[in-house]
């Protein structure tokens, strides 16, 4: 038992977790151990739990392994073999298995433990909960394999004591480093993929370009519908030859190509939505489809004010409310009004949530139509705690 030393519980670095097993007796040769320990306060080394690693086997009181506190060491460098000592039975009652560990001499200089001298040459474990059928063969194994030789020797006496003060404030700070250096890596490893990726990308493209190409060449062997067919291939990979700043010298000429791409990309679109896009959705569809050549919100809203100089067929609009909107040039809102009262008429009121369902836009857009309707004298509002209602305006109805 004086092989034995007091440390924390703690992995070292280079040591690694094994095996677990509860319910373990110290023995120093035959004897049950019962001497007082200064550290282990009230400990009489029965039922506790031992946990081997691949440089040490530790023994503490139940639960101040995991809590990383004060526990008793046993460099695995002493032991020279183990066996399994044979069961027998006492009075009719099984005993517990127990182990044998032989032991070489303590070297001069050893940490201080809970025994300063012993005449035995071994110790034994009694395992009162059984015992793992593997755990002998895995620590002969781990002997054998002398793992700690690896390792770099363990601090003299003299010390241990500035070890212990300082081993919470130096865990810490490696703990910190390994978190920031594993951080690091994985940024790494990440934008590394996605250069790959984003390479991978401008080949797609330049694919995309060479089979347009070919398509426009080629243009009376290949039948219309195949052409469609193809293209609408080719978008839905969102691969459609985006237009990038560093392909023209000239921010002015980068703005104007953006908006005739808008255009083209985004007219079936909103013709579908009933003619009118929020500018956050356009934002979305756009950027979707553009993959990995990204558009910032000034670029697009800078590309959007051109649409209505270029006569396009879309043009940037703000309501008074300050929603901005992508519309059809040709959209009007004495079609939006008119189709608006109808509605109203006909569900007798609606609210903003009703319309946008009704019409599967979103709830912004259905509001500021009901917001125009009201404002052309079509409806009238209903503010209450339930929210915002709009009806038919009758009063234009009346009769003198």
């Amino acid at each position: 038992m004086d092989r034995f030393e007091y440390a924390e519980a703690r992995l070292s670095s280079g040591e690694s977790f094994l095996i677990r097993e509860k319910g373990v007796n110290l023995y120093d040769g035959n004897e049950k151990v019962g001497f007082p320990a200064k550290v282990l306060v009230n400990t009489s080394f029965e039922g506790g739990e031992v946990v081997l690693t691949s440089h040490r086997l530790l023994w503490a009181r139940p639960g101040d392994i995991p809590r990383g506190l004060t526990c008793l060491s046993l460099p695995l460098r002493y032991v020279v073999f183990v066996e399994e000592e044979t069961g027998s039975t006492s009075f009719g009652f099984s005993r517990s298995k127990k182990i044998v560990l032989h032991l070489s001499q303590a070297l001069p200089g050893k940490i201080p433990g809970p025994v300063n001298r012993s005449s035995h040459h071994y110790m034994k474990l009694s395992f009162k909960e059984g015992l793992n059928s593997n755990f002998v063969q895995i620590i002969n194994e781990t002997i054998q394999s002398k793992k700690w030789e690896n390792f770099s020797p363990a601090a003299t006496p003299s010390q241990a004591s500035d070890v212990k003060l300082r081993a919470g404030i130096v865990g810490i700070e490696r703990g910190i480093q390994e978190k920031q250096k594993a951080a690091d890596e994985s940024i790494s490893r990440a934008f590394q993929d996605l250069s790959k990726l984003m390479g991978m990308a401008k080949d797609m493209v330049n694919l995309s370009k060479n089979i347009s190409q070919k398509i426009r060449e080629r243009q009376g062997d290949i039948t219309e519908d195949e052409t469609v067919r193809f293209k609408s291939y080719l978008l839905s990979l969102g691969i459609d030859d985006p237009v990038t700043r560093t392909d023209f010298r000239s921010e002015n000429k980068y703005y104007i190509e953006l908006a005739r791409q808008l255009a083209d990309i985004l007219e079936e679109p909103i013709t579908d939505v009933g003619g009118m896009m929020a500018l956050t959705d356009v934002y979305c569809r756009v950027n979707r489809a553009r993959g990995l050549e990204l558009l910032s919100p000034e670029d697009l809203i800078q590309a959007c004010h051109m649409l209505e100089k270029l006569n396009l067929p879309l043009r940037l609009r703000q309501f008074d409310s300050g929603v901005k909107v992508l519309q059809l040039h040709s959209h009007s809102d004495v079609n939006v009004v008119k189709n608006t009262a109808l509605a109203l008429e006909d569900q007798g009121s609606l609210t903003a949530e009703e319309l946008a369902q009704m019409l599967g836009i979103s709830v912004l857009l259905a509001k500021e139509r009901l917001m125009t309707t009201e404002k052309y004298g079509k409806a009238c509002r209903d503010e209450s705690i339930e929210g915002l209602r709009f009806y038919p305006n009758q009063f234009l109805q009346r009769e003198d």
